[in-house]
Order: C-alpha cells, then structure tokens, then sequence
C-alpha cells in the first residue's frame, strides 16, 4: 500500500483548497464537485441536473414522450403501435360446410360485410387478396386497403388471414357444428389501431365489434340462399 510523507500531505492539502476555490461555481455535466471535511481528500460528486439538460428533448416518431423523475427527465417509449383484438360469434341455421364454403367466396363477403367496399382475388395467387374499407364515423370518411393472404385452412372447421402490406390486420374464421343442419360461427379480428384513429382508439373497438356482429347477422341471411 502507500504511505504519504509530512511534505506530500501538505502539497495535497495545498493543492485541494486551490481545486476547492477554484471549482466552487463550477458545474460538471449537472454535477457539482464538493469536498469533505476530513483530513484526506475526498470527492463526492452531488448529481443535481443542470438546467440546461431539462430543457433537452427528443423526437420519436409515431410516438409521445412522457415525463418521468429520472434525471434525464424522460422515460422511454416504444415506437409499436397498439393493437386491438375483436371476437364475435353467433349460431346459424345451416351446416358448418354450407358456411363454410359461403365464407370462403371472399369477393362476395362485400355483400354481407358492412365496412368491406371490395374484395378481388389475384388471378395468378388465388391465395392473394385485395381489400379496401370505406366507412363514415367518428366524423370522418374511413378508407384503408390491404393485401391479404389466406393461410392453410382446415375445411369446413376454420379459415384464417393476414395481410402482406397496406393496413395491418389478421383473424380466423371457426365454424363449430351444433347439429346436422347449424352451426356457430366465430369470428377473430386482430389490427393495429390506424395513427389517424389514435385519438378516438378506446371506442374504436367496440365500434368494430358491433360492426362485425351486425356483419355475421347479414351473414346467416345470405348463408341461407348460398
């Protein structure tokens, strides 16, 4: 270990009063040097922020920053967007295969489907959609489009989607058989809540469900002369 001599503890001593007077107003990065009483030489750095850095600030895209007790003053925030789920079901009065099949003519789901404008398959990727949305609400004309994809079905027990690009969204279509001539069918909804949407998002959802129930009702009509 070290040991000091009677002329180095006076250099050291010498040389802390100099620092001490010299530093006394000064501020490092918000934190400023004090010293303690005891005989050796101690630094204690004191953090208090400089008032300079609460005036800092950073942009997130497609994100609000929130403040915090940090001494930064912030708190991170994640850039993903919110995502809303949606389940409706109801019983229909024909097989599980008839709505099945029904449910598996996508360009005629426009004709049951209140918000749905447009549905047409890609000649050369049968398994390839286009979707546009047209809606009034919330005060506002609603228009969105997507790409979808329909993955592997299981015939006559469910259907499922996700889209490639454009609004994003998934579901499934399940179809429980209750009998020989009905069956109930669940519908699963999954999007990203739009940026233009964020405002009104906590009313958002039970607006689409109520849309989606009143879609399957239609559904069950147009089932029925399938």
């Amino acid at each position: 270990m070290f040991s000091s001599s009677p002329s180095s503890s006076t250099t050291i001593a010498a040389a802390a009063t100099y620092i001490s007077t010299r530093t006394q107003n000064v501020t490092l990065f918000g934190a400023r040097p004090t010293w303690g009483r005891s005989s050796s030489l101690s630094l204690c750095l004191s953090l208090r922020p400089s008032p300079s850095l609460s005036r800092l600030f950073f942009r997130f895209p497609h994100a609000s920053v929130k403040r915090s007790s940090v001494l930064t003053g912030f708190r991170p925030v994640s850039p993903v967007m919110e995502w809303q789920d949606c389940t409706v079901k109801m019983e229909i009065d024909v097989p599980a295969s008839v709505a099945y099949n029904c449910y598996s003519d996508r360009e005629a789901i426009p004709r049951w489907m209140p918000f749905i404008s447009t549905v047409k398959i890609l000649e050369d990727k049968p398994d390839l959609s286009r979707w546009s949305l047209k809606y009034k609400a919330f005060g506002r004309d609603i228009e969105f489009s997507w790409l979808a994809r329909n993955m592997q079905p299981i015939p006559n027990q469910k259907i499922h989607w996700r889209s490639l690009e454009g609004l994003p969204n998934r579901g499934a279509v399940r179809f429980y058989p209750k009998g020989p001539s009905s069956c109930t069918v669940e519908l699963t909804v999954s999007y990203e809540v739009p940026q233009i949407l964020t405002p009104v998002a906590s009313a958002l959802q039970p607006f689409l469900e109520n849309l989606l129930q009143r879609g399957l009702e239609r559904f069950a009509t147009f089932a029925k002369s399938y």
